[in-house]
């Protein structure tokens, strides 16, 4: 059966409902998902979205994380909360038979999440020595230093996990406040599929719902990339240099040529060893094993980013390809050749992208999020068959933006 989108009231409040149902097996899956509350909202302590989640995975206050843990795995239930750069989820799995235990176990928790100084202290704990450990992972300290470069002075140029010292001053009240600002009514969608009814899952998921807070839904804000050029490099005890790389993407989350960037993408930097970048990068002068790059276009940002890794010595070579590869791409377009191999791909590995019911319910999520109709991802795919050589050309030229490239680089100087 297909997806479909409803809704549900409570507390004067529409709370729209996206539902597949599915008895191929017996179990039901659930996302409580909050708009505008992810770490986006991260203002005034960096982190703290990420923190909140943790805490609401340490389960309630009067069983304890152990205790509640136990409950779950009892009846095979699994609860778990995490957040994005936009939004924060709850979600929740569960054997049919246990869906409306499953709601019980979710209303508990946010009627009473595990709100303690041992609980605090250990999501401070674990968070931070994850950031320790990652002080020396390259990858992760290129891409955080490339978002200070393209978003900079904005909440995206910090880590949605926060640093060391600014998780350390979080407090209990610090989450509490988030919680019950971001985890209300006004910002919820709830996503279910499995195999129930759309009329019990109404009846359930409202149970959990009357415990929140209207709250105050807010319009997500828009940030803007780093229109001029700059590079900062990194000095650290490496073998390679990792070069990261992006530059603005002028596309709206909503813009009908969206399918244009998703084919112009793949043949840049998306498509393996058949992408512009692999061609030239790895395959023509064996500079790296692989070069990637992709287009992100969401509600709060639209830019293109990608990355290599390469010898210490090749380093300012293989930046100044990245650069050629991207004025050649812009000026002469692509060829007939890899426009059809590009459309053979994506439509020949369509059915692999909605395979799984969790698949099919984030893609019509997302049509839903972004203000597209149903099924609107099926239009796209024949747009894409249809596209033509001169269209896509004129698409990429007008793309100029692109050109202005940003560098965040680590090496050893």
């Amino acid at each position: 059966m297909a997806a479909k989108i409803e809704s549900i009231e409570v507390k004067g409040i529409e709370v729209p409902v996206i539902f597949e149902e599915d008895s191929r097996l017996p179990i039901v899956t659930t996302q409580f998902v909050f708009t505008n509350s992810g770490s986006i909202t991260d203002t005034k302590i960096a982190g703290l979205a990420k923190f909140s989640s943790r805490i609401l995975n340490e389960g309630t206050k009067k069983l304890g994380a152990d205790g509640f843990a136990q409950e779950l795995e009892s009846r095979a239930i699994h609860i778990s909360s995490n957040c994005g750069k936009e939004t924060f989820v709850i979600e929740v799995s569960s054997l049919k038979e246990e869906y409306a235990k499953s709601m019980k176990y979710l209303k508990e928790l946010v009627d009473d999440p595990n709100y303690s100084e041992s609980a605090l202290e250990k999501v401070k704990t674990t968070m931070i020595g994850g950031l320790s450990r990652k002080a020396n992972d390259f990858d992760y300290v290129a891409a955080v230093e490339l978002n200070k470069v393209l978003f900079e002075g904005t909440v995206l140029a910090q880590p949605s996990s926060g640093e060391i010292e600014t998780l350390k001053k979080i407090k209990l009240k610090d989450v509490k406040t988030f919680v019950d600002e971001h985890i209300c009514l006004s910002r919820a969608i709830v996503v279910v599929g499995g195999d129930v009814t759309l009329e019990d899952v109404k009846k359930q998921i409202k149970k959990v719902l009357k415990t929140l807070p209207k709250g105050k839904a807010e319009e997500l804000p828009h940030f803007d990339v780093r229109a001029e050029s700059k590079e900062n490099v990194l000095d650290r005890e490496t073998q390679q240099a990792y070069i990261y790389f992006g530059s603005p993407y002028n596309m709206d989350v909503s813009d009908e040529d969206n399918y244009k960037a998703r084919v112009a993408t793949f043949i840049l930097g998306m498509g393996g060893f058949g992408s512009r970048l692999m061609e030239e990068v790895r395959v023509k002068r064996g500079l790296a094993y692989s070069a990637y790059a992709r287009v992100e276009v969401t509600k709060s940002r639209s830019y293109l980013t990608g990355y290599l890794q390469t010898k210490i010595e090749s380093s300012d070579e293989a930046k100044t390809t990245v650069k050629e590869v991207f004025a050649d791409f812009v000026k002469n377009g692509v060829t007939q050749d890899e426009l059809e191999q590009t459309k053979k791909f994506l439509l020949g590995s369509e059915p692999l992208r909605v395979e799984t019911m969790s698949q099919r319910l984030n893609r019509t999520f997302m049509e839903y999020y972004k203000g597209f109709k149903l099924d609107h991802s099926k239009e796209e795919l024949k747009k894409i068959e249809a596209l033509q050589l001169d269209e896509l050309n004129e698409f990429i030229k007008k793309h100029t933006e692109i050109l202005d490239l940003s560098f965040a680089i680590v090496t050893k100087k």
